[in-house]
């Protein structure tokens, strides 16, 4: 039996939780009760967020991070800590401010001055324009400066008939003389770009930020956090203290801050600069680069300008990587403790400008675990492809449902650094509407994809109600659910436990489009995702340089390092860089097969001449030009997929792990209303048992699995709503205890009165009578109880006369948590669908007495903002409440 499936069983999984832990410099006594309700709640580790602090780095942020210290060290939990002052980091705690001026942000600004000629002995006065905008300002040589330094001018010929840009562009920078430019201008129009370097742009809110492309710039932030946090816990590294934390760090170069659309040819929006710049500018794109410059907003007729933006966000991209991320990765590991946190993501801009960082991969490639986040209704169960309009706007709910989280487990398979890890922030900001169904659901959502370590959001410890980004755990001990908490995360971790420390499979490969988009027409990684997704062949997003860097081609397949595929899917592309243009063709005559999606390239990103590779691709037996709509049909044609449902099932979702002798396989129901039957082949040997692991309940149970051929089972699987399994194959299962496995004989309705009472958190268990009920009912309609929030208790007996006491409780429709006791005895626990709980052991003959207490969020009570962007669901107890006579057969569908 595998180690891993042993310690889950015996209950001795690791700790893969650490939610934020909000300081706003409370007494003593409430961050030690804090941190005790977080470890009640089975949890190992806090990650403490340091943002709405008073004192952040003084003597009071000391002693309150003293106190948390020491209640992790008496408890055996870790210590994360959120690296910044503000959100996002970057602000330094507000030392960047007092830095010298070539430390500060800076950026590349353009300005226009339209000119006719022919006219000689003209001049420009190019030292009163306030180079970062339309402003006027001072015509006084004195007050001209600004904070502006000259890049480059260059004028470009315009079409007379409708003022475009043609293709003829003169560079006239050496022409200007103490600020103005003098120039004899040629016959026609021309337009004259003034392109500047500017400490003014980007958003307000972080104009006293670090530079990202500038190593001295980030060392700020080091000197300042990391190392006054080392200095004070140098003893605790990487043991109590195990690391930092950067929450969505980004250019932030846009005015508009959350603009998810900022990339070059965004008119009138500066863009991320250094001065290490210039020489890498000329490196990429010649030694007249100063007068393409321009193009990083304008488009001519020639089409040069992808080739130039291409360019730019390649440089900058990698100065990021290096300079940021990397850099901040090496300190941590050198003293060892881990770098982790994520990027903004948001409706793809983790390929863009503005608050991304331009390329997800090389983003986050020097963090120790790969990172996401989902907050703000960005996931909302059934809104897969219709956007939902969130506090962002119109959320791309395509990129949410079927990019963001392939994004980060991707990474996490091909860095080994990340040791397969991947991190998602998660819970937040929901408001109060989400309680633990919601959480389950984008729990189960993000394992089925891979993702092992979560982040929620968040403990509080300031007095509720806490308007601040509900909902909170505990809250003050006003969250009804917070007593459930604990059951969410025992699952956390024993699933976790099962998807770590091991090797997961996929079928096919991904190239990650953020190159391609950067250069001209591109589709989005996560179509192909999506559609491979929905007929369950899984895959991984693989960028540009880890193909070309450290893959390679074995057996016919690619190979990253413990991942191989068996394909390589390229989205359309208009254009790709020509170094991978050349590998693949390579890959290709060493056998990959590699599916482009729609068509091949037409060019090169750099503008390159790469006519000969792109007529071997289009020729090669190995290339298939496919489209997207029959993608997973040819894949499946070509023996490129590793299970088969015997119908369509595009909410089914699965994935694959594998530890030395076991074999995991989780399969998610992701539709919110419908039950899913179907039939699956699994690529397992007919010897050894298939069993079904329960990880809510930690129990295994035996599934009827049917031999075809040597290496395939085939298995009925039946999943609710909301509902989970794990299938298991392997080495010495049969040792394990498993639950008998049952069949229903017989359906009995519960149709007698039953009584309710009521009680909130704050006074539960002690309940009042509220009233009878002959039918069950929706408790927050009008004439009910509309503004409560607690636990209704339902109380009724029933008679069972049946000459077997082997059966199933089926509470029917629940909102949303519910706690079962028969004639005394607790049956169980359920957070969500489906609500079944097996009372064989308690059921007796006769009159027996049933007890249900339902749980709602506090939504109804509180009302909050972010709660309105949500349809409410009912409260209480719904139905309708069955007891089912079973049997006991060898073997059933599996029904976890």
């Amino acid at each position: 039996m595998s180690n891993r499936l042993k310690e889950v069983l015996e209950g001795r999984e690791h700790n893969y939780i650490l939610p934020f832990l909000w300081q706003h410099g409370e007494d003593e006594h409430r961050i030690r009760e804090e941190m005790a309700r977080v470890h009640e709640a089975g949890i190992g580790a806090v990650c403490v967020e340091a943002r709405p602090h008073p004192d952040f780095l003084g003597p009071k942020w000391w002693a309150d991070m003293d106190i948390i210290m020491d209640e992790a060290r008496q408890r055996g939990m870790k210590v994360w800590l959120l690296d910044d002052d503000h959100f996002p980091t970057g602000h330094a705690a507000g030392k960047v401010k007092q830095a010298p001026e070539e430390l500060h942000r800076k950026f590349l600004a353009e300005r226009y001055i339209d000119t006719v000629g022919p006219a000689n002995g003209t001049s420009l006065l190019l030292d009163t324009l306030l180079m970062n905008g339309l402003r006027p300002t001072f015509s006084t040589l004195e007050n001209a400066k600004g904070k502006n330094k000259l890049i480059s001018v260059a004028a470009v010929r315009r079409d007379s008939s409708d003022g475009s840009l043609l293709n003829e562009c003169i560079d006239l920078t050496d022409l200007i003389t103490d600020g103005i430019l003098y120039w004899d201008i040629p016959e026609g129009y021309w337009r004259v770009f003034v392109i500047s370097e500017s400490k003014d742009g980007g958003s307000a809110a972080q104009e006293d930020y670090l530079n990202p492309l500038v190593r001295d710039s980030v060392r700020i932030l080091l000197d300042t956090v990391y190392e006054a946090v080392y200095k004070r816990y140098k003893a605790d590294f990487g043991s109590t203290f195990a690391g930092f934390f950067s929450d969505e760090p980004g250019f932030y170069n846009d005015k508009t801050t959350f603009d998810f659309q900022s990339r070059p040819g965004k008119k009138g929006v500066p863009l991320p600069w250094s001065s290490a710049m210039p020489g890498l500018l000329e490196q990429a794109l010649g030694g007249d680069y100063r007068k393409k410059l321009y193009l990083l907003w304008q488009e001519d007729e020639s089409a040069q300008f992808n080739a130039v933006r291409y360019a730019y966000m390649n440089i900058v991209s990698k100065l990021y990587a290096d300079n940021f991320c990397s850099q901040i990765g090496d300190w941590c590991r050198a003293r060892g403790v881990e770098y982790i946190g994520h990027v903004l993501e948001d409706n793809n801009v983790h390929a863009r400008l503005g608050p991304g960082p331009g390329h997800f991969f090389r983003s986050l490639w020097g963090q120790g675990m790969s990172g996401l986040d989902v907050v703000l209704w960005q996931i909302v169960p059934g809104f897969d492809e219709l956007s939902f309009r969130n506090t962002s706007g119109e959320a791309d709910s395509e990129f949410f449902h079927y990019g963001l989280a392939k994004l980060g487990v991707s990474l996490a398979h091909i860095d080994p650094k990340k040791q397969g890890r991947t991190m998602c922030e998660v819970y937040g900001a929901y408001g109060w509407t989400e309680g633990l169904k919601l959480m389950k659901w984008l729990t189960d959502h993000m394992l089925v994809r891979g993702v092992n370590y979560f982040v929620p959001h968040a403990f509080t410890q300031k007095a509720f109600p806490e308007p601040d980004c509900p909902p909170h755990m505990y809250a003050d001990g006003k969250n009804p659910q917070y007593r459930y908490y604990k059951h969410l995360n025992h699952y956390i971790n024993r699933m976790s436990h099962l998807i770590s420390g091991g090797r997961h499979v996929a079928t096919a490969a991904v190239m990650y489009h953020a190159e391609a988009e950067w250069s001209g027409k591109a589709m989005y990684f996560h179509k192909p995702a999506k559609v491979l997704m929905q007929h369950q062949i899984d895959c991984d997003i693989l960028p540009i340089d880890v193909l070309l860097e450290s893959a390679s081609i074995k057996d016919n397949r690619l190979v990253v390092h413990q991942e191989d595929y068996k394909c390589l899917i390229v989205p359309y592309a208009e254009a790709l860089p020509a170094a991978i243009i050349r590998s693949l063709v390579q890959y290709a005559e060493q056998g990959l097969e590699i599916f482009f999606v729609e068509e091949l390239p037409s060019r090169t990103s750099e503008g390159l001449d790469a006519a000969d590779e792109l007529f071997t691709l289009a020729n090669h037996p190995k290339v298939k030009r496919v489209a997207l709509d029959i993608l997973a049909q040819e894949l499946t044609a070509s023996g490129y997929y590793e299970i088969r449902a015997d119908q369509y099932q595009p909410y089914l979702r699965n994935y694959h792990y594998q530890h030395e002798g076991l074999d995991v396989w989780m399969f998610f129901n992701e539709h919110p209303y419908q039950t899913l039957d179907t039939k699956l082949e699994l690529p397992v040997s007919i010897q050894g048992d298939v069993y079904a692991y329960d990880a809510y309940l930690n129990r295994l149970s035996k599934v009827k699995a049917i031999g075809k051929g040597g290496e395939l089972k085939t298995v009925q699987l039946v999943l609710s709503p909301y509902e989970s399994v794990v299938l298991l194959h392997g080495k010495d299962l049969e040792t394990c205890t498993a639950l008998p496995s049952y069949a229903v004989e017989a359906v009995f309705e519960l149709t007698g009165e039953w009584s309710v009472s009521i009680a909130e958190a704050v006074h539960y268990p002690s309940f009042k009578q509220w009233g009878q009920l002959a039918a069950l009912s929706n408790m927050s309609r009008p004439d009910y109880l509309p503004r409560f929030s607690g636990t209704f208790r339902y109380e009724t007996e029933f008679e069972w006369s049946e000459s077997s006491e082997q059966a199933i409780l089926e509470l029917g429709e629940v909102y949303e948590t519910a706690e079962v006791w028969l004639n005394g005895e607790q049956a169980g626990v359920r957070i969500c669908p489906p609500y079944r709980m097996e009372i064989s052991g308690l059921l007796k003959k006769g009159i027996n007495k049933l007890v249900i207490e339902v749980t709602n969020t506090l939504a109804k009570d509180q009302r909050d903002f972010l709660s309105s962007f949500a349809q409410q669901e009912p409260s209480g107890l719904i139905g309708p409440v069955t007891v089912k006579k079973i049997t006991e057969p060898a073997g059933r569908p599996i029904r976890t």
